[in-house]
């Protein structure tokens, strides 16, 4: 389990880095760059629209690695998942400015971006699948999160190559090619990522279906469509919270606040390693007490704290930032950390791949995707933004009145071990 969990971690860490190392270009350089011809305000969000067009994608990559989950196995996912997004990443490091070459520049990044998001709309899926029916039912929650890690370690390499390159590198250097370098990097990550996963054995329960889904989506639309939309309405706040802070706000910070760049990208990236490394803690409790407590308490917490996070945000101040980042991403990750184990839960194993990731991907078009579009339009006047924060608290709300309506998927037996125990 031990060996597996690590490949499952550094395999979505892997796939996670291609995805985000796009989202803090977009922030900082993209804009300029390929919309030089819009004001500043239209170029950041137009390229907060090609960040949200890989968000559209991950429920296709979903459907096409899904079906291939269910009725291959959950391993070939996980290497051809990885290919497709490592090679789309290191093709956007290469895509000409739109001084070299026009319109043609933001339309290849565009292109580019959708398989970016088609390949991890697969990669989540088939790692958290082999990892969780791989499990014992007793510590699903706590194996499941290990490639919960993996976004953690991602964004933090993805920034951490921004923050190195930010620092050591003029203005210049960075805008003209010094971006692009953490694309690059995408291929040698990939390269040992396929070496770690080619080693890992096919999920026991696959072995063990007799009778596989024809058509997968198929079978999820007509008898799961219910759970699929009630999944995808729970997990959009997190998503909303996560690129809230991870994305927008850097862009808010350094644009609007004028706040230096790595002092941004430093308060962001100290608040996930906490968020990352309280990921195994709150899978503990929630093989403990339960997925729906857990995923109750964070969106409940999501909701409260929204309107401090962004006071805080507004005030410039890195202690003040870091605790608003902080606590949000505390909120985010006591429900994150058990949803490797719940969705695939919630799902019977012969739809399981398709179902599972197609609603966690679904909840990223509504809270990730839209999310830094809504909050940079809704943020062009003066003051504070309140109105991002009321924004995050709708989601939250929505978010939470569809975690009320899901079940406890926790095993049974643990259960009753539990009370016997008592």
């Amino acid at each position: 389990m031990l060996r597996l969990a690590a490949a499952s971690l550094a395999g979505t860490a892997i796939e996670f880095y291609d995805f985000f190392v796009y989202g803090t270009a977009a922030a900082l350089v993209l804009g300029p760059l390929f919309f030089p011809t819009f004001s500043p305000v239209a170029g950041m969000l137009a390229a907060f629209a090609t960040f949200g067009i890989g968000f559209v994608a991950r429920p296709l990559g979903s459907v096409l690695f899904g079906h291939i989950g269910d009725r291959h196995g959950r391993r070939p996912v996980l290497v051809a998942s990885l290919l497709l997004t490592g090679a789309a990443t290191v093709a956007v490091g290469c895509v000409p400015t739109y001084d070299s070459i026009g319109v043609t520049a933001p339309v290849l990044l565009l292109v580019l971006r959708f398989l970016q998001g088609l390949g991890l709309g697969g990669e989540w899926g088939g790692a958290v699948l082999l990892t969780a029916e791989h499990a014992p039912a007793e510590r699903r929650g706590l194996w499941s999160s290990f490639p919960q890690i993996g976004p953690a370690v991602g964004f933090l390499l993805a920034n951490g190559v921004m923050l190195v390159l930010s620092a050591t590198l003029s203005e210049a250097q960075f805008a003209s090619w010094g971006w692009r370098v953490p694309f690059w990097a995408a291929g040698a990550l990939a390269l040992a990522g396929l070496w770690l996963r080619s080693s890992l054995a096919e999920s026991p329960q696959f072995l063990g279906i007799d009778d596989h889904a024809r058509v997968p989506l198929a079978e999820v639309v007509r008898g799961h469509w219910r759970l699929v939309l009630l999944t995808a309405g729970a997990l959009a706040t997190g998503y909303a919270v996560f690129y809230t802070v991870t994305t927008w706000s850097l862009a808010y910070a350094t644009e609007r606040l004028r706040v230096e760049r790595t002092v941004m990208l430093t308060c962001i990236m100290a608040a996930v390693v906490v968020k990352g490394a309280l990921t195994p803690v709150a899978a503990v409790l929630g093989d403990r007490f339960g997925r729906r407590p857990m995923c109750l308490v964070g969106c409940t917490a999501s909701a409260l704290w929204m309107f401090p996070m962004v006071g805080l945000l507004a005030t410039g101040e890195p202690l003040l930032m870091f605790f608003g980042f902080l606590v949000a991403m505390v909120a985010f990750i006591t429900m994150f950390a058990v949803i490797a184990a719940y969705l695939p839960e919630l799902y019977e194993p012969r739809v399981r791949c398709t179902g599972a990731a197609v609603g966690y991907n679904l909840g990223g078009v509504l809270g990730g995707a839209l999310t830094p579009i809504v909050a940079t339009t809704v943020a062009r006047g003066d003051g504070v933004p309140w109105g991002v924060a009321a924004y995050l608290t709708g989601i939250a709300l929505l978010s939470l009145g569809c975690f009320a309506l899901l079940p406890e998927t926790r095993p049974v037996r643990v259960v009753e071990a539990e009370a016997t125990t008592g």
